[in-house]
């Protein structure tokens, strides 16, 4: 027997979405009533009777359990069929690929990306639209004004679905299906690229180290890299996504992946590496002894995207992140397409996406995507690496020196300052914001001051208005600084400052990117006084 119960509930104070749903620590969402008002609110948003969703996640502490809540709920507001990945898992990329694949309403994606996962780490929930892209700002909006008036929720009293079988389960008058997570994604991998040609690579001796981190990548890169393309097994390592992450954080970048970093600066480094995030949309390359900036990534993928037979027709267009490096403006200059610059955030590429503007879009946050989906993803930008190095036949070092010998080099850098009070990196961003109108003009450790203004975005598509996305500043010779509040952590503030500077070449290309960066950092600290505001003089991680 299986009965709908109305539970009455209160609201919940902060269950406010970023821009990748609501984060917050585990413990909190196993709270009384926390996921399932904000699950009902959701559905209380989009509606259910009748609809078919996609549910997944990467695989975290309580991912399991609250795919069970999410489905019986699912199956109390009247959806008709939920899709969902064995065991409940989806990396975010496949997740919008089912999505797309089979016309849902949209999917509930369980994760906190790239955070740390355990009992008293992070967890997250968020709603992707029928494109597959992350719900926009007005639904958004529209969930967290929901969560502050709601007083009573519903859910199916049932028995958990057997989410390790896969095939067809009922659940009151619900369908849920279980399906293989990686199956769909792959053939799409596929399809977009040339596996011959990458096959042939690794049987000629080709080396590769594959970092998925114990996050859900790992059974993705091992079917498709070991499996489909003939890498040695043993390419992918930390394949097996645990709970916690194996205590590792899931976040490749340079810091957090240094055992990767070791490895291929090391004396018998692989040819390529490559490490993806917690929920498999981020990913890092690294060559044997060079680091791709995922800045410089994003040009290499957009200038050689024709050599994959998903792209051999062109680009449409690229898109990238207002704090990103301008590398990928030069390529798309050169090529005679429109580049956008936007705020950050997947969605919103989501709209130049579905418009035919844009082909390929990045963050420099180590996210890349393209038109196939509408969330970034890691596995697809390791793979397109993959598809250039086969046919160009060249090393990573070789392909990112003749690039920057074609387009010049933008020196790149991010620099985190995490967890300060909210309330000073409020004020500093106040205090910061407050001295723009004077900068213009002032000269700062050797540079001329040109602009310095806090970036609007206005949709090109729909016309929508984006303010505060974060302070820039410019300078004469093309060096930048911007500084950004992050919406991604759970605990405090995270002060995100890039810094940029340009060099044209011929000479000048090959320095470290930290030294080359230097006067934009003293500058980025004098300017923002962050030591005044938040008692840090260095930032805790470097990208």
């Amino acid at each position: 027997m299986t009965q709908i119960t109305t539970v009455l509930t209160e609201a919940i104070a902060g269950q406010k979405p970023g821009t990748s749903g609501l984060r917050k620590k585990t413990p909190v969402f196993m709270g009384r009533h926390y996921l399932e008002n904000f699950v009902q609110s959701i559905f209380d948003v989009v509606g259910a009777a009748g609809k078919t969703f996609v549910l997944g996640g990467d695989g975290r502490y309580f991912n399991d359990r609250a795919a069970q809540v999410i489905l019986r709920m699912a199956a109390a507001n009247g959806a008709a069929r939920v899709i969902v990945g064995q065991e409940a898992i989806l990396s975010t990329p496949a997740a919008s690929h089912l999505i797309r694949l089979n016309k849902t309403d949209g999917g509930i994606i369980m994760s906190a990306s790239h955070n740390p996962g355990g009992p008293n780490e992070d967890f997250g929930v968020k709603f992707n639209m029928p494109n597959g892209g992350p719900a926009p700002e007005g639904v958004t909006e529209a969930m967290y004004r929901r969560t502050t008036e709601i007083t009573d929720y519903k859910v199916l009293e049932a028995q958990d679905v057997d989410l390790g079988r896969i095939g067809r389960h009922q659940l009151g008058a619900m369908v849920v299906d279980v399906v293989d997570p990686v199956a769909d994604y792959a053939a799409l991998m596929e399809s977009l690229f040339d596996f011959p040609a990458i096959r042939a690579m690794f049987a000629g001796g080709f080396r590769m180290r594959m970092d998925s981190m114990c996050a859900v990548t790992g059974p993705y890169a091992v079917e498709i890299l070991e499996n489909r393309l003939g890498a040695p097994k043993g390419t992918c390592v930390n394949a097996t996504p645990l709970p916690d992450f194996g205590g590792m954080h899931p976040d490749p970048n340079p810091t957090w992946a240094k055992a990767l970093m070791d490895e291929m600066f090391g004396p018998d480094a692989p040819d390529f590496g490559a490490a993806s995030d917690g929920d498999g949309d981020r990913n890092m390359v690294v060559g044997r002894g060079i680091y791709v900036s995922p800045s410089d990534s994003l040009a290499v993928l957009a200038a050689n995207a024709q050599l994959a037979p998903g792209y051999k027709a062109g680009l449409k267009g690229v898109a990238r992140s207002m704090p990103t490096s301008a590398a990928v403006d030069r390529v798309a200059e050169a090529l005679g397409i429109a580049s956008f610059e936007t705020p950050t955030g997947w969605k919103f590429f989501g709209n130049l996406l579905d418009a035919g503007r844009a082909t390929i879009c990045g963050e420099e946050s180590f996210g890349t995507g393209s038109d196939h989906v509408r969330e970034k993803d890691g596995l697809w930008a390791i793979l397109l690496w993959l598809n250039i190095l086969a046919v160009r036949r060249q090393s990573v070092a070789e392909i990112l020196r003749e690039h920057w010998a074609k387009y010049g080099r933008n020196y790149y850098s991010r620099h985190d300052f995490e967890a300060i009070e909210t309330a000073k990196a409020d004020a500093m961003m106040a205090a910061l914001r407050g001295a723009l109108a004077g900068l213009p003009g002032q000269q700062i450790e050797g540079m001329t001051v040109s602009t310095a203004d806090d970036f609007a975005y206005t949709d090109p598509v729909d016309g929508s208005v984006s303010r505060q996305q974060g302070v820039r500043v410019l300078f004469q010779d093309g060096s930048r600084i911007v500084y950004r509040l992050s919406g991604t952590g759970t605990e405090g503030a995270t002060l995100r400052v890039y810094l940029e500077r340009y060099a044209a070449g011929p000479d000048g290309l090959d320095l470290d990117a930290q030294a080359a960066l230097a006067p934009v950092i003293r500058a980025a600290h004098r300017i923002a006084d962050i030591a005044t505001h938040t008692g840090r003089s260095a930032p805790d991680v470097v990208t």
